[in-house]
This record gives C-alpha cells, sequence and structure tokens, in this order.
C-alpha cells in the first residue's frame, strides 16, 4: 500500500512537470485542499485546471526524499516527504530550486485512491548559510 501511494504521488509531481492536468485531475478529490504560503484554499477540477493551465509559475523538476506514509485507518493516508523543486516563470528557461517540506493526504474511494489535501511549507535557511 505505501509504496502504491508513493508512485501515485509521484505520478502527481510529474504530472505537474509534463504540464498534463488530465492526469493530474485524475488524482484529486473534488473539491481538494491546498495550503502553502499563499494561503489555503478549496479548489474543483476546473479550478486545478485553471491554476495548471494558467498559473504564473510552473514546476519543472523534483525529487522527493525522506517520505512517510502513516494510515490513520484503512481509508486514508497521510504522507509527508521532503522535495526538492524547481519551479520556473511560465515560457522562461530559469527557475529557481526550493527546498520544501509537503504532505498530503490521501483518501480511498471505491477501490481507487486521490488526493484531497496537500501542505507545502518552504525549508527555513540555516543561521548563517547562503
Amino acid at each position: 500500500m505505501r509504496k502504491t501511494l508513493i508512485e501515485l504521488e509521484t505520478k502527481f509531481w510529474q504530472s505537474m512537470v509534463d504540464q498534463d492536468p488530465d492526469r493530474a485531475i485524475a488524482l484529486l478529490c473534488e473539491p481538494a485542499v491546498m495550503v502553502s504560503a499563499h494561503g489555503a484554499m478549496t479548489f474543483d477540477h476546473a479550478g486545478y485546471r485553471e491554476m495548471a493551465e494558467r498559473g504564473t509559475m510552473v514546476v519543472t523538476a523534483f525529487e522527493l526524499t525522506d517520505v512517510e506514509v502513516v494510515f490513520p485507518n484503512d481509508a486514508t493516508a497521510v504522507m509527508m516527504y521532503k522535495v526538492k523543486q524547481t519551479v520556473t516563470p511560465r515560457g522562461k528557461r530559469q527557475g529557481e530550486t526550493q527546498d520544501m517540506i509537503d504532505s498530503s493526504t490521501w483518501v480511498r474511494q471505491g477501490a481507487e485512491w486521490r488526493c484531497a489535501m496537500h501542505t507545502e511549507t518552504p525549508v527555513a535557511a540555516k543561521a548563517g548559510s547562503r
């Protein structure tokens, strides 16, 4: 089960790199929730498509590490991990690499797992590092 959820999370991230909102939407609950440095939001599939196709920034690379998965019950999984992501202004070549701590809550709907909530928190820079 753990392996399946890590594969689904990775598939979602790859859909962002590939700019394939259909693949991402197939993995999302409706509505879904996101909490980030930009605030908290709830969105439906059409809202996700709007963000994915018209957002000012795109994810161009990612690496997930230190993945942990907790199962509060048989139909819920909470995943926590570190991610090194590169985000790039849409239409540009040069991006910025960011270190984040993310979590995703997945729920089983019938035989399928869907992501209901995602959070991301920037990793604080260590004192004296640049």
